[in-house]
């Protein structure tokens, strides 16, 4: 009990200087290694998946009919008139071409249907879709898709999406004014297509199956490997080579299937990421795991700032001078450019001293993506270091 007192006394400590620092980012890397052990165990379908056994993407162009005033401009997009002429000439019913292109119809929209078609999925079954506006519709709320076919990439049908949209959101506009509440544009609809062809899989092919890693590490790829085998006996499975592993898996098809239910529930003991650093240039966002580690290194950032006024000055001519009143600017431009002191930073051999060593430098995250790269580029930071 008082061991555990003591470890919520430290995070608590620790969540306080967190909040009252600069670099809030880290925080949640903090309280992760405050709260867990350095490496934990995971299962073998958390790293690895049957190559072959996998979702695929499928797409289609639909129509959504229903709206409320709100579908596209038809006038501006001449594929709204055109799919709802040939869905009708589908139907027996053939426009005259002058008319096919002057139709004005506020209550269509043309939207892409996109899904997932998942592994072993079979005709009969049904999977969510998603819908998005691709012309000017203004909202598709209330709409209902009608009868959409979805491709893969071979061009093939694998399913037929229709059904009424689930819009979360909600939108008003008058007298100039508008009101609009998350996106008009997108909506999904649950069990919203029916699969009408299956995807044939390996892995009832061959006498065995290759696992591929989700990402390349031959450390982990090894003790993949020495798990199988000293769960089911030495042979079973071989390191191919990073990222696969071969496994024979008995002939019978119920056989394999607990084969692969036993196999994909068996841990890995002590299994650590590869270290990196994660960066998100846009929003300025900052995730590193449990295996990043810092060596000793001296910072110095100094922030240098640019500023530029305008100040309107107005000219007044003198009386009877026949002169006119202008207007101009004055520009006072200023820069600043504070010093900055050389801060060392020890080694760290854990993520939490990794966290307290940056902390340290009093940077805003901004200030520590440029820092980052820095110590990377020196050699002082063990980790991959990736930009998104």
């Amino acid at each position: 009990m008082h061991a555990i007192a003591n470890t919520i006394d430290t995070v608590l400590h620790t969540s306080t200087r967190c909040i009252t620092g600069s670099v809030l980012v880290l925080c949640i890397a903090l309280f992760g290694a405050a709260l867990a052990p350095q490496a934990q165990a995971a299962r073998i379908k958390e790293v690895a998946a049957v190559e072959g056994v996998r979702s695929n993407q499928l797409t289609g162009f639909g129509l959504v009919v229903g709206l409320d005033g709100t579908g596209d401009q038809t006038t501006q997009m001449p594929y709204t008139s055109q799919g709802i002429a040939n869905y009708l000439q589908q139907l027996g019913i053939t426009l005259p071409a002058a008319s096919a292109s002057s139709l004005q119809m506020k209550n269509v929209a043309a939207v892409l249907v996109t899904a997932q078609l998942p592994a072993f999925a079979r005709p009969g079954q049904a999977i969510d879709v998603n819908v998005s506006s691709v012309g000017n519709s203004k909202s598709l709320k209330g709409g209902m898709l009608i009868a959409t076919p979805l491709k893969g990439a071979d061009g093939e049908i694998y399913a037929i999406a229709q059904g009424s949209l689930i819009i979360a959101g909600a939108g008003a506009a008058a007298a100039g004014s508008k009101v609009q509440v998350n996106h008009l544009s997108a909506g999904r609809i649950p069990n919203g297509a029916q699969v009408e062809r299956s995807v044939p899989t390996p892995l009832q092919e061959g006498n065995s199956l290759t696992l591929g890693l989700q990402a390349s590490d031959f450390q982990t790829a090894r003790k993949v490997a020495q798990a199988i085998n000293t769960r089911f006996g030495a042979g079973v499975a071989q390191a191919m080579d990073g990222r696969t592993i071969k496994v024979l898996a008995p002939a019978l098809p119920d056989a394999r299937v607990t084969f692969m239910a036993e196999l994909e529930e068996l841990p890995l003991e002590n299994s650590v990421a590869a270290a990196k650093v994660v960066i998100n240039a846009r929003t300025g966002s900052i995730v590193m795991n449990g295996a990043v580690t810092l060596n000793p290194v001296a910072v110095a950032h100094g922030n240098l700032s640019i500023t530029i006024s305008n100040t309107p000055s107005v000219s007044q001519p003198n009386p009877l001078s026949g002169g006119q009143t202008t207007v101009t600017q004055q520009a006072d431009i200023q820069i600043k450019n504070e010093p900055g002191m050389l801060i060392p930073l020890p080694a760290a051999a854990q993520l939490t001293e990794v966290v307290r060593a940056l902390n340290s430098l009093g940077a805003t995250p901004q200030d520590l993506l440029a820092i980052l790269q820095a110590i990377k580029a020196a050699g002082a930071l063990n980790a991959e270091l990736e930009v998104i």
